[in-house]
């Protein structure tokens, strides 16, 4: 029968816990912006390291020039992004000083009058829609030059970060073994051989499918930018670019792409007749946003996550599908490398559990 001591001190152990619990939480929240510079430094890692090993194997190169040769290749691309927005960047700054904000309101308003107008002449009281949705009230764009203003300081956390990640990836790939080494000794004795194991096999499978990933948005990037060009939409490389960047969110990513592309459309023919120029223009891109993604869904992405992960596509598409619902839009993003290492593990660990053999049989 327990006494009161024994009470008290199953009460201080579980105060102990929950105090060190809030604390080591409230440190992860006060350097949650340390966390991401290694969480995006572990994936150019695992993206960089089969890039290292073709220096070394196929060009025998030194592990440190390889090693340097990667990094520049990391450089040289986000340079070319940055590179790609420069233009547009200097077209809109030689306009900042002049920004009219009542004019970019007129404008938009005047895009909204024309869709009224198309829609009434369709029998669809476009008033009433416009009245209960509120949009007037909306079309408030003062928030445009505190926008721009925080913009800098964006821009310049954004350069710092580049910078921090750029360094932890170096020592990632330069130090790979001695981190290796550090952790085996961390390691306990009675499972080192399998938890190494799964750390080969989850580093192996994440590179396959972070540079399929890349792969894929490469792709739909091009497909969008052809798409964009031939219709002669302005600033159509920066568009496509975005709207390509999305698609890393899952099925919801596409989407948002397609209503970002319609509206850049529609807002780059204001002054165009609605009816004859501006809508039809908007379907076509809209038109061919969507065979993109029908080649994307039948080609891009099943090869990707079914031969790149070594995962079904209906259960690729299940197990985003609960984490959107858990987790929103971050946990769709992370959904397929958490599985992916959930899985490695679990064979690893439990190989005999006949739920892990059904799931893990092509790994």
């Amino acid at each position: 029968m327990m006494n009161s001591k024994i009470i008290a001190s199953g009460i201080l152990r579980a105060l102990i816990v929950v105090v060190a619990t809030i604390l080591v939480l409230f440190l992860f929240y006060k350097i949650q912006s340390v966390i991401i510079y290694l969480i995006v430094s572990l994936i150019l890692t695992l993206i960089g390291n089969p890039i290292l090993d073709f220096f070394k194997r196929r060009l025998k190169f030194k592990h440190i020039f390889a090693t340097i040769t990667t990094l520049l290749f990391f450089i040289l691309i986000i340079t070319g992004i940055i590179m790609l927005f420069i233009p547009l960047i200097i077209d809109q700054g030689e306009n900042l000083a002049l920004l009219n904000i009542t004019e970019i309101e007129k404008n938009s308003l005047q895009l909204l009058h024309q869709i009224s107008v198309f829609l009434e002449s369709h029998n669809i009281d476009a008033t009433k829609i416009i009245k209960e949705g509120n949009v007037i009230s909306k079309f408030n764009l003062e928030f445009i030059p505190n926008f721009l203003n925080s913009l800098i300081g964006i821009l310049s956390s954004f350069g710092m970060g580049i910078a921090s990640v750029l360094f932890i990836t170096f020592f990632f790939l330069k130090d790979k073994q001695l981190i290796v080494d550090g952790l085996k000794q961390l390691i306990p004795d009675n499972h080192e051989s399998q938890i190494l194991n799964s750390f080969e096999k989850i580093n192996h499978l994440l590179s396959r499918y972070f540079i399929g990933l890349l792969l894929q948005l490469f792709i739909v990037f091009i497909l969008y930018a052809i798409v964009l060009l031939f219709f002669g939409i302005e600033n159509a490389i920066v568009i496509a670019f975005l709207c390509a960047i999305l698609n890393i969110i899952p099925y919801i990513g596409p989407l948002i792409a397609s209503v970002l592309a319609a509206i850049l459309t529609m807002m780059s023919s204001l002054g165009s007749d609605f009816q004859t120029q501006v809508l039809p223009l908007t379907i076509y891109i809209l038109i061919g946003f969507w065979v993109v993604q029908i080649i994307d869904n039948n080609v891009s992405q099943p090869l990707i996550f079914s031969k790149s992960v070594s995962s079904h596509p209906l259960e690729i598409f299940l197990v985003i599908l609960i984490t959107g619902f858990l987790f929103g839009i971050v946990g769709m993003i992370i959904a397929v490398p958490t599985f992916t290492i959930l899985k490695v593990i679990a064979k690893e660990f439990f190989p005999e559990n006949k739920i892990v053999r059904l799931f893990t049989k092509n790994i």
